[in-house]
């Protein structure tokens, strides 16, 4: 069984101008290549898991999400960093359009972009880490049995109930290695 750092997407490794969907809209967070580098030094697999509402409000398309990520996952390839896996939610319970409008299993908080993942790449949830921006993705990875779950100031705004649910706050993914090393 294999350990990973699950990591959410927008204000994790790219700045959040919310609903980001074009490849000149992406901009990466300072020290995100060089920290998922160190991740997988430190064993682990790297699993990006995003909420993706802009689907479900028809903001985007999913394949404008695929073409962007797509994109991104060669820029990473290109740094010497194999993302394992992908996932992500088009649903939203609310404000979601036809068949997106659901109140499914893998919207964070709840766990089943993580659980999916596990199960995919035979993960053990008790040695990984989940990297968010708010206390939903918290909440997904402690719904998802994942011990670790760091909170960075890089997203949404930090706020208490975030760093109630979280484990750690730092700075940014930047200081995430550091704090890996430490476990």
């Amino acid at each position: 069984m294999a350990k990973a750092v699950f990591l959410d997407r927008d204000g994790v490794i790219n700045v959040d101008h919310g609903y980001v969907h074009k490849v000149d809209d992406f901009e990466y967070i300072e020290g995100v290549f060089e920290a998922c580098l160190a991740f997988k030094k430190l064993g682990y697999k790297i699993v990006v898991v995003t909420n993706q509402s802009g689907i479900a409000r028809g903001k985007y398309t999913e394949d404008d999400f695929h073409t962007l990520t797509e994109w991104m996952d060669w820029n990473f390839a290109d740094k010497g960093v194999d993302l394992d896996g992908i996932y992500y939610c088009p649903h939203h319970p609310e404000k979601g359009i036809g068949e997106y409008k659901q109140d499914c299993d893998c919207r964070k908080p709840k766990p089943g972009m993580l659980n999916t993942a596990a199960r995919f790449l035979k993960i053990d949830m008790s040695q990984s880490v989940m990297v968010g921006d708010k206390a939903d993705d918290m909440r997904a990875g402690k719904a998802a049995g994942v011990p670790t779950n760091i909170l960075v100031r890089t997203g949404k705004e930090v706020k208490q109930d975030g760093i109630d649910e979280a484990s750690v706050v730092v700075d940014s993914i930047a200081d995430v290695p550091k704090v890996l090393e430490a476990l």
